[in-house]
């Protein structure tokens, strides 16, 4: 008589919930329930792989989010990055800056601010004593070789402007709350220890990155900003988007100047592990000239597209979950802006491995030549099948002191 091997019950759990054909070929007979049933098994999923901090095949989390003492190794976040803005190490090699006063003043910031921390010379790692509402007064000037990491508590910057990186380089913005960002501008404004200057009106972006380098933005919450909620323009590059959950906002994120701004060219961008949630509208993202990595991300939601483009941009979208809305006149995942198809059949656009859910499509386009798209990768994809483990933690995290975040 053959003994059954009994197989545990999480290894179970974690089979159902990686395999994706149970959500995507199980026939319907009411049309309009498509997404409704498919959210649902991805909220369930979501729910059950929320306890898997790491192990998940997120490269990022699995750096890091094991060790129960990651709030006495902070800096080692700064060796997790992955793409095109790998190479941003922040604060790493400098001191802890402590941010005890949520308060702010744009020309003359106290000691103990979030301001005062991220204008200064030297590289620092700043962190917060507690949870805190930061309503900024005028934009956040950043300084090079800053982090600005949340872990541990609750930080929200929102109700007023917010971070701007502007020709600066080497910065990471971590576990941050950012939303309802507004315009600021004509004002005087502190950049730095020795020097502050007139701002003009401002965008009300959530992150804008204006000439700026090196830079990651990873698990934020983003939502509800008068622009863009994260911005790269005027020249940027090196930069990683990563593990962010993103809601409630119309033009999402704007990666290039505009179409005659051709050092755009060099702008080279990845987008991965992103949650693209409910009430979202276009540009996720939209693209001009450069080369833009689009990896295993999960998009949920999106009313008009997800992806866009001028200005022949090179688009390289691999292993993502495409959920396309009811309305069958955006089931388009890609829209090209301002070109006829006999431009832009040219552009550089492909899909693989893509999971197309509920009609979704993406149109490619281009001759797909090698080194195009060799400038447009950044990280090996995973199966759009472990998208659910991949980007179950999106957004900010809810980590505690003495274990595992």
């Amino acid at each position: 008589m053959e003994i059954p091997i009994p197989i545990p019950l999480s290894s179970m759990l974690l089979f159902l919930l990686l395999v994706p054909c149970c959500i995507c070929s199980s026939p319907l007979q009411d049309p309009e329930l498509v997404v409704e049933d498919v959210q649902k098994s991805i909220n369930a999923s979501r729910r059950n792989l929320a306890f898997l901090s790491c192990g998940t095949g997120n490269p990022i989390d699995d750096c890091w989010r094991c060790d129960p003492n990651w709030e006495k190794n902070r800096k080692r976040l700064a060796d997790c990055s992955i793409g095109f803005g790998k190479h941003a190490v922040g604060g790493r090699d400098g001191k802890l800056y402590v941010v005890t006063d949520p308060g702010d003043h744009p020309v003359n910031p106290k000691p103990g601010t979030l301001r005062y921390g991220v204008i200064q010379e030297e590289p620092l790692w700043i962190i917060f004593k507690r949870d805190m509402v930061i309503k900024l007064k005028q934009e956040l000037m950043m300084n090079s070789f800053k982090t600005i990491d949340g872990r541990g508590v609750s930080v929200h910057i929102a109700g007023g402007p917010c971070i701007t990186i502007q020709y600066v380089t080497n910065i990471i913005i971590h576990g941050i709350n950012i939303h309802d960002c507004k315009q600021g501008g004509n004002a005087y404004v502190r950049d730095s220890p020795t020097h502050y200057g007139w701002r003009t009106l401002s965008d009300g972006d959530g992150v804008s990155i204006f000439g700026g380098s090196h830079v990651w933005v990873d698990h934020c919450s983003l939502s509800n900003c008068r622009d863009g909620l994260i911005d790269a323009i005027h020249g940027s590059t090196a930069i990683t988007i990563s593990n962010n959950y993103m809601t409630h906002h119309n033009k999402v994120m704007l990666l290039g100047h505009s179409d005659t701004f051709t050092r755009d060219k060099n702008m080279q961008v990845t987008i991965a592990f992103n949650h693209f949630g409910e009430g979202l509208v276009q540009r996720m993202p939209r693209c001009r000239h450069g080369y833009f990595h689009v990896v295993n991300n999960d998009y949920t939601h999106w009313r008009m597209y997800a992806i866009g483009g001028s200005a022949a941009p090179t688009i390289n979208s691999q292993g993502n979950r495409f959920l396309a809305p009811n309305d069958n006149t955006f089931k388009e995942v890609t829209k090209r802006e301002n070109s006829p198809q006999s431009k832009w059949k040219n552009w550089n656009w492909r899909s693989n491995g893509d999971l197309m859910l509920n009609g979704a499509f993406f149109t490619a386009s281009g001759a797909g030549a090698s080194s195009s798209y060799a400038r447009a990768s950044s990280l090996a994809a995973k199966s759009s099948s472990l998208v659910s483990s991949i980007t179950a933690s999106a957004g900010s995290l809810r980590c505690r002191k003495g274990s595992r975040c």
